[in-house]
């Protein structure tokens, strides 16, 4: 009994996992998402991949870099921004071939390895590598909506990682229906975990839909290689979808040609965090816009005064 029918079959229902308490299914709603894809260097993408089983997604000679942010407003623990920085894939002994995994997800074992996932808040990221096995990391986030743009920055440690910026659609009168495959690694283990989007959304196809600029903190060092294009070929905006995350994960062994290092992360990370709700301060927006201006001369920085900023009301004003 594996997705819509296992949340059908969950409603109603409650569970405690290491002390969070969830009213199932694990539910969001009113938490508006933005989205945009960029081409990358394939042999670059398949390095930061762990183990041996996953592969870039090919689209012609290049790989996908998926960006997706959403503000998770009404959930089981409280309020926060996830930002999702993934490369598209597929799963299995071989690569497979272009553009058929797109279609045919089930076979190819198609979805996103998530390379970074920061979150706002420590009881987000607690469920998150505790449960699902997905690399979460508290992070300093804002997810701001303008009349043209809605954008979003990610700094880490005081320093900026990525910041991402994406052409609010006139309409999002789309309706889109997303059963999503998400890949991560934590612990030695690679995990596959699974969510289901509903909703009205707005596309931008070819460039001009999104902005995204990398800062100077060694994660975003770490994805210069990929050569990001500084165009997508897709992005949108939806403003109020409905989003179920499966209560199933699986697992499995990351394997080597030769015996690996100690995994950099493991259950010592989960251990000490606790259930707060709590942000930490908001991104310096100041040098997010810089870094824009530079790449997009020719485009106008996002408003500096967005009809509404989404920003953990406990930390004030965000300096904008």
């Amino acid at each position: 009994m594996l997705g819509l029918q296992r949340i059908r079959w969950t409603a109603g229902q409650y569970a405690n996992v290491d002390g969070i308490p969830f009213e199932m299914p694990v539910a969001s709603r009113n938490s508006p998402l933005m989205f945009a894809c960029f081409g990358i260097d394939i042999d670059a993408a398949k390095a930061l991949m762990p183990g041996r089983e996953l592969h870039p997604l090919r689209i012609w000679n290049r790989g996908v870099l998926a960006v997706e942010v959403i503000n998770y407003t009404d959930t089981p623990i409280g309020k926060y921004v996830e930002f999702c920085i993934g490369i598209l894939c597929t799963r299995g002994k071989n690569a497979g071939p272009r553009l058929l995994p797109a279609m045919l997800m089930n076979l190819f074992g198609t979805g996103q390895y998530i390379y970074d996932l920061p979150v706002s808040s420590e009881i987000s990221t607690k469920g998150g590598l505790g449960i699902w096995g997905m690399p979460k990391r508290q992070a300093n986030l804002d997810y701001q909506i303008g009349d043209d743009w809605v954008s979003s920055q990610y700094d880490l440690d005081g320093q900026m990682v990525m910041r991402i910026d994406v052409k609010r659609p006139a309409h999002a009168l789309i309706p889109v229906g997303i059963r999503g495959v998400g890949y991560g690694a934590f612990r030695g283990l690679l995990s596959k975990s699974y969510v289901h989007l509903h909703g009205q959304a707005g596309f931008t196809l070819g460039s001009g839909g999104a902005r995204i600029a990398l800062g100077t903190h060694p994660r975003a060092k770490a994805l210069e290689p990929l050569r990001i294009s500084p165009q997508p070929f897709i992005s949108g905006f939806l403003p109020n979808p409905r989003g179920y995350l499966d209560d199933h994960v699986e697992t499995w062994f990351l394997t080597h040609r030769e015996a690996p290092p100690v995994a950099a992360e493991g259950l010592r990370e989960v251990v000490g965090l606790g259930l707060s709700q709590d942000w930490l301060k908001p991104p310096n927006r100041v040098y997010g816009d810089e870094l824009i201006r530079a790449r997009y001369e020719t485009v106008k920085p996002a408003a500096r005064t967005p009809v509404r900023s989404d920003n953990n009301l406990n930390a004030g004003a965000n300096g904008l």
